[in-house]
């Protein structure tokens, strides 16, 4: 769990968490399954907030969430 400024470092975290086994890592947004890239996450991402976002294996899923924080 952590707080991220940079989509480059969420993404980079992500794929290191989520790539432990043997299996392929997937990106799931919507039941939309693709592989991978800093690319798209930031096109899901954009211009959205309360989204989610799960890089997903065999064995592991790893959850992304983008929200908007107020103080």
């Amino acid at each position: 769990m952590g707080v991220y400024s940079s989509i480059r470092a969420v993404h980079r975290d992500a794929l290191k968490l989520a790539n432990r086994g043997h299996s392929n890592v997937y990106m799931t947004h919507n039941d939309i399954v693709g592989a991978p890239s800093l690319t798209s996450l930031r096109n899901v991402f954009k211009g959205k907030c309360n989204v989610d976002v799960k890089y997903r294996t065999n064995s592991t899923s790893i959850r992304i969430y983008k929200t908007k924080l107020k103080e």
